[in-house]
Parts: structure tokens; C-alpha cells; sequence
């Protein structure tokens, strides 16, 4: 039983650093970043990528000018700034998904979620094949963590392990043969 368990707390572990390792950072806005300038079109930029649970969001923007703010599908379609889910101010804001479905974002400064500066980001089943233009019926996403990002993410989103440095990989293999020997050295 001891091996099972061990057994399986070493595939939980691989399983875990495939999955950080196939992430994908998206920078909202590619090249334009987050900005009101040049009329860029948010909602067109979200529908040709495909997202999914781990990838990183990263909103890059002149926090003097801008910030983003996660919202319900109701205030994204409002407009509303009245009571954010989260406020992001640093102006290279990296969010990590961790669940399935919409994440509404907009820029809080009056006048730019009018102006188009918003975006919803669809984490797709994994059944789905590609972002649709409809909205589900919840009125809420789930929260979504916050972190920093160590610095500007290519136009296209790009594996999580093409961003790493040779080190961050042999850390992460370390780390997986770690437990893999703590795992097995009590036999």
C-alpha cells in the first residue's frame, strides 16, 4: 500500500510540472499592449487564441494612463466600476488561469471600457475547439490570483518553458528527481 501511495504522489508530481511546462503566456494586445490608442479591438484579439487552465494573461500598459480590473460578465457589459473583483495597477499585471470559462477584464480609468478597452478571456473546456462569440449565463468568474511576471512576453503566446532560463529547467528537473528519490529511498 505504502508503494501505491508512493507511486502515485510521484505521477501527481510529474503530471503537475507537464502541465506548468505546457503553459502558454498571452500578452493582451500583442505589440499595442493595453492601451485606448489606436483603437485596438480586444474582443477580436481573444477570439483567435485559445486558452487554457495555467496560461499567463499579461496586461502591459502605462499605469499612469491605465490599470485592469476583473469584473462579473454584468459590470463587462456595463461598464461598471462601482465593485471590482480584483484591481491590477502595476501596469505589467501577469494572471494566471485556474479555472475553465469567462475572465472579464477591463480598464477602470472613465471613458476607455466605453472607448473598447476591455476583454474576455474563454478558458475552454477541453472538449471545445475554439472560443465562441457567446457568453455563458454566469454572472461571475472565479477569482484569479495575481502574480508578477518577470518581464514583456512575446506577441504570441509562447510555452512557459521557452521563457525559462537553462537553470529554471534543470531546477524543475531537480525538483522532479527529488521526489522521485525521496519517494523511492525508503525501499
Amino acid at each position: 500500500m505504502a508503494l501505491v501511495k508512493r507511486v502515485l504522489a510521484l505521477l501527481m508530481s510529474i503530471t503537475l510540472a507537464m502541465e506548468l511546462i505546457h503553459a502558454a503566456v498571452y500578452k493582451v494586445g500583442d505589440s499595442a499592449g493595453w492601451t485606448t490608442i489606436g483603437n485596438f479591438d480586444y474582443k477580436k484579439w481573444s477570439a483567435t487564441k485559445t486558452f487554457q487552465v495555467h496560461d499567463i494573461i499579461l496586461f502591459e500598459y502605462n499605469a499612469q494612463f491605465h490599470n485592469v480590473m476583473r469584473v462579473t460578465h454584468a459590470m463587462y457589459k456595463a461598464c461598471n466600476t462601482s465593485a471590482p473583483l480584483a484591481t491590477y495597477t502595476t501596469g505589467n499585471d501577469s494572471i494566471t488561469i485556474k479555472t475553465r470559462g469567462h475572465h472579464f477584464f477591463f480598464c477602470g480609468v472613465p471613458g476607455h471600457c466605453q472607448a473598447g478597452q476591455k476583454v474576455d478571456i474563454n478558458v475552454l473546456q477541453s472538449n471545445e475547439m475554439a472560443p465562441t462569440s457567446s457568453v455563458s449565463s454566469s454572472e461571475s468568474s472565479p477569482p484569479v490570483p495575481s502574480a508578477k511576471a518577470p518581464g514583456p512576453a512575446p506577441s504570441n503566446a509562447m510555452p512557459l518553458k521557452a521563457l525559462k532560463s537553462p537553470s529554471g529547467n534543470i531546477g524543475l528537473a531537480m525538483a522532479v528527481l527529488a521526489t522521485f528519490l525521496i519517494t523511492f529511498a525508503q525501499f
